[in-house]
């Protein structure tokens, strides 16, 4: 993985992918005790970031081999990013999404005619099921966070912050990243490595499953206790990536840990403050912003907003915290 990567990927993304703004709010900057500049990638196509990498591998597949079918393994939101970059190329697209994922990502991955087959977590391999769909189809498996292509597409918000911090005056701060198998994180710090070096990527996950965290800490990959159950679904995952966590290990600051309540309250603020949608998962970096400002340096801190795929009855339950 290398900024060329990133790149090559962003050229590839130019005119398709969103290029979303960087929002601030005063009554967010009161409640930080600092500036709070939010990149909301819940406004990219599909609802989150993960269009960006789901675009960036179909597009660098050979066009023989992207016709025959993408496969991808997913609670939501990279379903939905590669869904709908196959849809745009009339690529034919199987998902594999766990039967407890919310419906709002089931029926959005649809929606984007993407055929999705649901399987039991807990009694079931995705991994089996999926060997035996792309040997049987001949389909070509790509990967949420370990496959270089979507790293490079993901990393493509890591330039554009690059720009709009810039542009804000802001050359030294913390970047607060969303993390689950540390895609996102691990884009966004080599795209800010080469552009903005002074801006440094610290990765935010949700109390129970702050693997990334403990692995910066101890200087290998380390494994959640359980992969489900909790709130922040779209950054459940059982480890650090293979190829993620070597490049968030080398460019991170210390992982940071919200809790659940502290995500829900971070949705209802930035529906209140920014007029945005939030899903739980997607709001623990400005969490963290909000409610862990003892923990960053400086007077700015930047988060990601990072998806916005949330069922109604969840959605409602941060509005009551108003």
């Amino acid at each position: 993985m290398n900024i060329d990567m990133i790149e090559a990927a962003a050229a590839r993304l130019n005119g398709i992918a969103r290029r979303t703004p960087l929002l601030s709010a005063p009554a967010l900057d009161a409640i930080a005790g600092r500036r709070v500049l939010v990149k909301p990638e819940c406004l990219q196509h599909t609802g989150s970031f993960k269009f960006r990498g789901g675009y960036s591998a179909l597009s660098a597949l050979a066009p023989e081999v992207r016709a025959k079918g993408v496969l991808a393994f997913s609670s939501g939101n990279h379903a939905q990013g590669v869904a709908r970059a196959a849809q745009l190329f009339g690529t034919p697209a199987v998902i594999l999404m766990p039967s407890d994922a919310p419906k709002a990502k089931i029926e959005g991955t649809r929606s984007f005619g993407a055929e999705v087959i649901t399987y039991d977590r807990a009694s079931e391999s995705r991994e089996e099921i999926g060997a035996r769909l792309a040997a049987d189809r001949d389909l070509t498996l790509v990967k949420p966070y370990d496959e270089p292509q979507v790293i490079a597409g993901q990393g493509t918000c890591g330039l554009e912050i690059a720009e709009q911090a810039a542009a804000e005056g802001v050359a030294e701060a913390d970047v607060l990243v969303c993390c689950g198998g540390g895609g996102l994180t691990a884009g966004i710090a080599l795209a800010l490595e080469a552009h903005a070096p002074g801006l440094r990527v610290r990765p935010v996950e949700p109390e129970g499953y702050d693997d990334t965290a403990r692995s910066l800490r101890s200087g290998k990959r380390e494994s959640n206790a359980q992969e489900a159950g909790g709130l922040c679904d779209a950054i459940l995952t059982p480890q650090p990536g293979v190829l993620t966590f070597p490049i968030t290990s080398r460019l991170c600051g210390p992982g940071l840990v919200v809790t659940e309540e502290d995500a829900l309250r971070a949705m209802a603020m930035a529906f209140r403050h920014l007029k945005v949608v939030a899903e739980p998962g997607g709001a623990v970096a400005l969490a963290a912003a909000l409610f862990h400002g003892h923990d960053l340096r400086g007077d700015a801190v930047i988060c990601t907003i990072s998806g916005g795929n949330v069922d109604a009855a969840v959605f409602a339950r941060a509005l009551d915290m108003l």
